[in-house]
């Protein structure tokens, strides 16, 4: 065995579960990325990251984000490396939508530090937004943005520190499980390890075929405004936040260079589908960008409605638009990390230690059932 455990992609959540591995003295890993740590080649980039408590996407997360926030403060800790700012989050939508009824109901089960403003006080408040009288916004204020390219940067150095090994701009070309472990395929030559974890982002299916039919890699557009008073959007003054409105739905960030704002879409499933990650078009064209421009005119009228920067990366999609975590069909050595559909950044301290559960003992303490690779299968 040249290691116990090999890490295939060392960004999101492969630094994460090597990192977690690690401060558990588990350092006979070795970790493959085909680029440098912390590139923008997929789904890392883009400055900021939310992190919020209160979910949109489901209650059954919210016990993982409570988690995975002491989680991200741990690394903090083991690393003297700042990487998580809390701002508060806003959540923005009219009071009778189901998705706000659902929100409250969400943060009042699992009583969560939060208040619930109308109009009237969101204009004293949050002036930066427009809202309409039938709207209001729901205050969560364990939420905040996180620094991507520098949190996968920290926890992979971090794991290389206490022991772990990282194989830099080597590409995996295929995964062999057998009855004594798995070998893997990289920079011509053969590894061996006794189990391993596949943690490839948009590469996924590529490396794991079987979920060629329930996996796909869509493409995503970030932009960056600016203002005449770029103060009133500091961290201290504008929350990160999600503006659910009709048709164009925003979420946003504060500045975090003190020139300009992050604003894009919230999109369930992206700008489309990317046919080969290696080849994602980078380019945006005007027509992309007019949505958010129009949703920056009527709901932030303080910012300049006037992309002055924009980004396009990728991530990686179920059908369900659940993530893969957990292991491989029918392999007891082989476990996937992946599929997190836009929105597993913010959980990936968490879903570290969760791999590192499966590892030790074949079984997880966290309720992940909904998350299991099986599910599309069966």
């Amino acid at each position: 065995m040249d290691a116990k455990v090999g890490v295939v992609g060392v960004g999101t959540m492969g630094s994460m579960v090597m990192w977690q591995l690690a401060r558990a003295g588990i350092t006979s890993v070795i970790g493959f990325e085909q680029f440098n740590i912390g590139h923008d080649r997929s789904a890392v980039g883009g400055e900021s990251r939310a992190f919020r408590t209160a979910y949109l996407e489901g209650s059954e997360y919210i016990p993982l984000l409570i988690d995975s926030y002491q989680q991200w403060r741990e690394l903090e800790q083991d690393t003297n490396v700042d990487l998580l700012t809390l701002t508060g989050g806003l959540t923005i939508g009219k009071s009778e939508e189901i998705t706000m009824k659902n929100m409250i109901q969400c943060v009042h089960d699992f009583d969560l530090d939060h208040e619930i403003l109308d109009w009237k006080q969101a204009k004293t408040y949050y002036p930066q937004h427009m809202l309409t009288s039938d709207e209001i916004i729901i205050l969560d204020r364990k939420s905040g943005f996180l620094r991507p390219e520098l949190a996968v940067l920290t926890a992979a150095r971090r794991a290389e520190e206490l022991g772990a090994a990282i194989l830099r701009n080597t590409p995996v070309e295929s995964i062999e499980p057998h009855s004594a472990g798995v070998r893997v395929h990289a920079g011509e030559r053969i590894y061996e390890f006794e189990k391993v974890v596949v943690t490839a982002g948009p590469w996924l299916n590529r490396l794991l075929p079987i979920y060629n039919d329930y996996f796909e890699v869509n493409r995503l557009l970030l932009s960056w405004f600016t203002s005449k008073n770029i103060k009133s959007f500091y961290p201290d003054q504008f929350p990160v936040f999600v503006h659910l409105t009709d048709g164009i739905d925003l979420f946003g960030v504060p500045t975090v260079d003190g020139n300009t704002v992050k604003i894009a879409k919230v999109s369930s499933g992206g700008e489309g589908p990317v046919a080969n990650p290696d080849a994602m078009n980078r380019n945006v064209q005007s027509e992309d960008l007019e949505q958010i421009i129009q949703g920056v005119k009527k709901y932030l009228p303080e910012l300049i409605p006037e992309p002055i920067r924009v980004t396009a990366y990728m991530d990686g999609y179920t059908k369900d638009h659940h993530s893969l975590a957990g292991y491989v069909p029918k392999q007891d050595n082989l476990l996937v990390f992946g599929g997190f559909s836009g929105h597993g950044f913010k959980l990936a301290p968490v879903m570290g230690k969760i791999a590192l559960e499966l590892l030790k003992t074949g079984s997880s303490s966290y309720a992940v059932q909904h998350l299991d690779p099986n599910r599309f299968l069966e």
